[in-house]
């Protein structure tokens, strides 16, 4: 089960762009401007189709772990991460159970028996939409860059802490929406997808998220 939730955690996700100036805490005002201006543009999103580049770090090698696919975001909670290099591989989000196709071999979890898997189902959906800092089961901190803003969140649970260290979500100042998702573990080891070509609102079959 360990190992299960250790590969879940390198699946994590979303969009592009490096923190180019140095980052300053955002002002009360501030935090409250940006959380009414996240909210509004998360209310209008039904669906989110984009590419994405995840980078798996590990301590141990000198090269980031890199791969790539296609993720698919429909509300409330569908959403499924479609791998096609170097492998084929894909994980969805459905329902309260996390389904998996590796190459034709497929399982499922059902993160509702399980309080870790539960959390991890709502942590990433929850990122992907860009709600994440509402939930009062984090310490949430708000930072500013040239282009971006960032929030921080640390884990309260004692059970999440044991694979998940802090979740930073950086969100584009334009559109406001999530650019990247950034996963720390306890180790320092981390994970961080980064999005092209996202698209808004089109239309995406229910099938789509069947294993």
């Amino acid at each position: 089960m360990k190992n299960r939730i250790h590969l879940l955690l390198g699946f994590l996700t979303i969009l592009s762009g490096n923190l180019l100036a140095q980052e300053q805490k955002m002002s009360d005002a501030e935090i409250l401007m940006f959380k009414q201006s996240v909210n509004n543009v998360a209310s209008k999103i039904a669906t989110i189709t984009t590419d994405f580049t995840q980078y798996k770090h590990l301590d141990f090698l000198s090269k980031d772990i890199e791969s790539s696919g296609k993720m698919f975001f429909k509300e409330p909670n569908l959403l499924k991460w479609q791998y096609k290099k170097p492998y084929n591989y894909s994980i969805i989000f459905k329902n309260g159970k996390v389904l998996i196709d590796d190459e034709g071999k497929k399982s499922a979890v059902d993160a509702g028996n399980n309080k870790v898997f539960g959390k991890i189902n709502k942590l990433i959906v929850g990122s992907v939409s860009g709600k994440m800092f509402e939930d009062k089961e984090f310490i949430v901190s708000f930072y500013k860059s040239k282009t971006n803003n960032i929030t921080r969140l640390l884990p309260k649970d004692t059970t999440l802490k044991k694979y998940i260290k802090q979740i930073e979500l950086t969100f584009d100042k334009e559109d406001h929406t999530v650019i990247q998702v950034k996963l720390i573990e306890s180790s320092d080891d981390y994970t961080r997808i980064v999005l092209k070509n996202k698209t808004l609102n089109a239309k995406i079959d229910d099938s789509i998220f069947n294993n």
